[in-house]
């Protein structure tokens, strides 16, 4: 994947998306998580002492052993038993219907195949099991979403491979789920932030 890929952005991810309101949606993100949960793109970890009490474990794929390394404290804090378990998101190493929920945080973004991702999140997930997720997209202005379809050559360069103007609501309900909530708004800053700072937090309840 190259030394900017492997070396840096891990660590720029893991300061960038590490801000107070960042974190303030992460947990509302992870609130009403239980039972046997995976975690795709579990990068530097700062999820891991937010899981909710009902969560019992916690499978987490992750490809960046720059990544993996980096939450070794924070898995250290959790409650919650944390373990590798892979590292492509596209090609999940579970049974079907092995797990409650599944969390993603900024990490739809940056998976070459995202729609076989999701895939494969359903089939991972029992009937009925949850996909929460916070991630960064589509602006619904039309003058940031052309910004944001600009900047994509770049920021997938810059940022290992993340797109800024994925429409994530329009992939995870194509994809078969059914949204149960969805919350979509700008982090607080300048307006010349807003192509990289539209946020959706949602959940999507997998068919029955």
């Amino acid at each position: 994947m190259g030394w900017w890929t492997d070396r840096v952005v891990p660590h720029l991810a893991d300061r960038s998306l590490s801000s107070r309101p960042v974190m303030e949606r992460r947990a509302r993100a992870v609130d009403g998580l239980a039972g046997r949960v995976l975690e795709i793109g579990f990068g530097s970890g700062r999820n891991a002492t937010l899981y909710p009490d009902a969560v019992v474990s916690v499978d987490a794929v992750e490809p960046s052993d720059v990544g993996w390394r980096m939450s070794g404290e924070r898995r250290a804090a959790s409650r919650v038993p944390i373990t590798r378990a892979g590292l492509d998101g596209q090609r999940l190493e579970a049974e079907d219907a092995a797990y409650d929920a599944v969390l993603s945080t900024f990490t739809l973004c940056t998976i070459p195949d995202v729609t076989r991702a999701l895939a494969e999140v359903r089939r991972v997930l029992r009937p009925g099991g949850s996909l929460h997720f916070l991630e960064h997209g589509l602006a619904p202005q039309a003058g940031v979403a052309d910004w944001q379809r600009r900047l994509d050559p770049v920021q997938r360069l810059v940022a290992g491979g993340c797109n800024l103007s994925r429409d994530v609501p329009g992939l995870v309900t194509t994809t078969g789920f059914t949204m149960a909530d969805l919350e979509a708004s700008y982090l607080p800053g300048p307006g010349v932030g807003r192509p990289w700072t539209y946020l959706y937090a949602g959940r999507a309840v997998a068919p029955a």
